[in-house]
């Protein structure tokens, strides 16, 4: 059984939380909080459960060091903190202790990751003998397993395009993804940080370079693209209100381009409820949304993943879904090699392990 400790309990945290209490080869023994209103409850009581843990919410790094767990699942929002997060993380592995994290998304292709990233954390592994494993939803599962099976299927491909096509109407995370989107900003407010020359780039470049890498193909240069779309009447969701005027619903790209042409594509479409945008691809089937890989080749190979769930809302099961991605990977990560790990190195089989009880 591998000791756990939980850092943090938002809109992933809350999932991967009560996963680690429901598996039984895995033990919850800490539980990190940084909200004075988390902290000194159980951990329970924080993802909805019933039955106490005994395991009390903390905001002391070195007293959940102490507790000498095998692995820390960090799951808090990192990308507008990252040497804070650095700090915290290499805390852990300079002490022997694993990390699963769905935080530092650059993380999730490690050798495209730029030095002063990867560096510290690399040199904390080297120090703790530790290992860390960086993946989710999108960048993640989109960007990899989901395109390895698809181009498995095909003897030729032309070109790779990955979208993500969701309504984020009741996702509720205004403060970090609403802001850095830009929902509810005219077309004369200052630019959203996500849209800024190369942050995309920045965030979703490592996945098409690896990509090309692994296709042995040679990209002449990576390239953004970004298309807001205004609304003209006023939207009331959870993500935000937007007024007539405001964004409330973009499509914006990062293409890995060679003799001119995009030959792989990360694409994204988000908007705020089902009146925005009518113009732009809707997730198939009337779902709220997919994640889907088109691959143009030798067949055409098109795969869709739809997630549901009889509780969550779709964007809640994306952040369930985004837990698993880890939670799932903790016993082989455990066992793993030192350094930082990338998905590819995982054999598949040992991402169902403990699934079924």
């Amino acid at each position: 059984m591998r000791r756990v400790v939980q850092f943090s309990t938002g809109n992933v945290g809350v999932h991967s939380l009560k996963a680690i209490i429901g598996r039984p080869d895995l033990e919850l023994v800490g539980l990190h909080a940084a909200s004075t209103t988390k902290i000194g409850r159980d951990a329970a009581d924080l993802c909805g459960l019933i039955e106490p843990t005994g395991v009390i919410a903390t905001d002391d790094i070195d007293a959940l060091i102490a507790l000498n767990p095998d692995c820390v699942v960090y799951t808090a929002q990192g990308e507008t903190r990252p040497i804070e997060v650095i700090e915290q993380m290499s805390k852990f592995l300079s002490a022997g202790i694993n990390i699963v994290a769905t935080s530092m998304v650059w993380l999730v292709t490690p050798r495209q990751t730029e030095d002063w990233l990867r560096v510290p954390l690399e040199q904390a592994c080297e120090a703790g003998n530790a290992s860390l494993y960086v993946n989710g939803i999108d960048p993640g599962y989109s960007g990899d397993t989901e395109v390895h099976a698809a181009l498995s299927l095909a003897v030729r491909a032309r070109s790779i395009t990955v979208q993500e096509i969701f309504d984020y109407a009741n996702y509720d995370d205004f403060e970090f993804t609403g802001k850095q989107m830009g929902f509810g900003v005219s077309a004369a407010d200052q630019t959203p940080m996500l849209f800024l020359p190369g942050v995309l780039a920045a965030m979703w470049g490592g996945a098409v370079r690896n990509l090309a890498d692994q296709l042995g193909v040679e990209l002449d240069e990576i390239r953004q693209r970004i298309e807001p779309w205004y609304t003209n009447k006023r939207i009331e969701c959870t993500m935000a209100t937007v007024e007539p005027g405001g964004m409330s619903a973009v499509k914006f790209a990062v293409e890995g381009v060679r003799d001119g042409v995009p030959v792989i594509t990360m694409e994204h479409t988000t908007r705020l409820t089902a009146a925005s945008a009518p113009e732009w691809a809707y997730p198939p089937d009337g779902q709220l949304g997919v994640h889907r890989v088109v691959v143009d080749g030798d067949p055409r190979v098109e795969l869709n993943t739809h997630l549901a769930h009889p509780g969550l809302d779709v964007t809640e099961a994306g952040c369930l879904s985004t837990a698993a991605r880890v939670v799932n990977a903790i016993d082989w990560v455990c066992r793993a090699r030192k350094g930082l790990i990338a998905v590819e190195e995982i054999p598949p089989a040992e991402i169902i392990r403990g699934l079924m009880w």
